[in-house]
């Protein structure tokens, strides 16, 4: 990359700015992501990461590839599990800048599209845990760049490297298809489908297709698991199903409602200004996928990856716009987003107590969205999901600790999700707990290890199955949590369950849980 401005051969301070913004972003993300505790998603992606494979009934596989990556290079620890989400919301600030310089940005541009890539709520929640979600940007903005690149003039063998990022994005989380989708009909609605008649295009798709291969390869021999999963979603009450004026709500609030000028900006100059119509199948990309999203009733974030683009656009837009008169306005917008951001920070990022957060919240009249109906907790999910695991493996150890040591040679742990056998996989080797079985997403295809049933310790909520089960139940008592943590994980219940009526393994087919 030449830093060199090309008129005056001097380094160019336009080129550093991204780099100024992604430190900032990872200093921010340093600071609080320690706080509260383990995710229960992150419970369960260390546990995929302990069992590689080229799929996952919930999710594609590179998310647990490079947590497993992570976990040996620097443990697993909260601030060592969050490490990768806060460089990769850093590197997605830089992609933002680098993709607005591409199309012709310079200060202003790069400096209002980094500032609303670093202050989006939704990025800057998604960076302050593990998940795959944070990296989808990295690959969403990186094949943008590249398009922008090839319309630009450069090299058509640039569609082999987009095919690689593609390939590598389908990987990391199965929407990026959606995207995909939406860029291919992109293409074939504006005059940049005169790529179609090269080589290089479908080279870049055979690239894709090459490394998507091991996971759909998996899918085929599952038959299908995250098909049928999306199928019982979609058939249950799970998920809040949102309406397209919801839905496009939802994306103005997760993306800082200050940011709204910059981005629909960029959208209608992407669509008819005189310099963005060049890129207008960035534009048409996104629309696309907004209408997938909105018929297959997506949660509002799923959209959230696409918004560099048009934070790059909106900001080479504003600052031709501005350029002469009304120069005040962007240095007001940039300071709007990041007062905005700092005022509902405390709302995303585990800076404040949670009694304070509750209060904070009360006080600025903010309520979080929601995306699973099942959501009753006094915090907002992201938080209330990092509350009660250890308290609960410690109460199951009590209960292990209590049987004989003939007993605890037979027994296993069975749980109802993958929150809870996350939680006793991981915290529960510090208190001689075996490993958890559970019929939950991924969890079921793992089986029932070496167990039999004659004796279970079962995690379950009143009025469960136990009793028709086994032929003998007893109820030690609810779990020790935490206030904070989500309701219905505070009403666990401990089952010393023995003599299953059925082997183990013929019943396991019936504790599937694919939802």
């Amino acid at each position: 990359m030449n830093l060199r401005d090309a008129a005056t051969g001097r380094p160019s301070r336009d080129k550093w700015i991204p780099y100024w913004f992604a430190a900032a972003t990872l200093t921010l993300h340093l600071l609080t992501n320690s706080g509260y505790g383990y995710f229960r998603d992150e419970l369960y992606f260390i546990a995929c990461s302990r069992n590689l494979d080229f799929g996952y009934v919930d999710m594609s596989p590179l998310c647990a590839w490079i947590l497993r990556v992570q976990t040996t290079l620097f443990g697993s620890s909260l601030q060592a599990l969050r490490l990768f989400p806060a460089i990769a919301h850093s590197i997605a600030v830089v992609l933002t800048g680098e993709l607005m310089r591409g199309m012709g940005g310079r200060t202003w541009a790069v400096a209002l599209g980094c500032t609303a890539s670093m202050a989006a709520m939704v990025y800057l929640a998604l960076g302050s845990f593990y998940s795959m979600n944070v990296f989808e940007p990295l690959f969403w903005t990186g094949c943008a760049y590249l398009l922008v690149r090839i319309i630009n003039g450069a090299s058509p063998r640039l569609w082999l490297w987009f095919g690689v990022l593609a390939g590598f994005g389908f990987l990391n989380k199965h929407s990026f298809a959606f995207f995909g989708i939406g860029i291919v009909v992109a293409l074939l609605l504006t005059p940049d489908r005169r790529h179609l008649r090269q080589c290089w295009i479908y080279m870049g798709g055979i690239i894709a297709g090459a490394i998507a291969l091991p996971n759909l390869l998996w899918q085929i021999r599952h038959d299908w698991p995250t098909l049928e999963l999306l199928r019982n979603v979609a058939r249950s009450d799970k998920n809040v199903v949102l309406g397209p004026a919801q839905f496009v709500a939802q994306q103005i609030l997760i993306m800082n409602p200050a940011t709204l000028p910059l981005w629909l900006g960029g959208l209608v100059w992407l669509l008819a200004g005189r310099e963005g119509r060049r890129y207008r199948l960035l534009a048409l990309a996104y629309l696309f996928t907004l209408a997938e999203f909105i018929l297959m009733h997506g949660k509002h974030y799923y959209l959230a990856p696409v918004y560099p683009i048009l934070f790059a656009a909106g900001g080479v837009a504003l600052e031709r716009l501005f350029a002469i008169r009304m120069r005040w306005v962007k240095p007001a917008l940039a300071a709007a987003i990041i007062v905005l951001a700092a005022l509902l920070a405390p709302t995303i990022l585990p800076i404040l107590p949670p009694d304070k957060v509750m209060a904070y919240m009360r006080a600025i009249h903010f309520e979080p969205p929601r995306t699973e109906t099942a959501h009753t907790a006094a915090l907002p999910q992201h938080f209330a999901d990092r509350f009660g695991w250890e308290e609960m493996v410690r109460s199951v150890a009590r209960a292990y600790a209590a049987l004989t040591p003939e007993d605890q040679r037979r027994a296993g742990i069975f749980c109802q999700n993958y929150g809870q056998a996350g939680a006793i996989d991981f915290f529960g080797p510090k208190y001689g707990l075996p490993a958890a079985i559970s019929g939950h997403q991924n969890y079921y295809l793992w089986g029932p290890r070496e167990y039999t049933g004659e004796l279970l310790l079962v995690l379950d909520w009143p009025g469960g199955e136990e009793a028709e089960q086994f032929r003998s139940v007893e109820d030690l008592g609810v779990v020790d949590s935490s206030r904070w943590a989500m309701p219905f994980e505070q009403r666990v219940h401990i089952y010393l369950c023995r003599d299953l009526k059925l082997p183990l393994r013929n019943l396991w087919p019936d504790v599937k849980k694919w939802l």
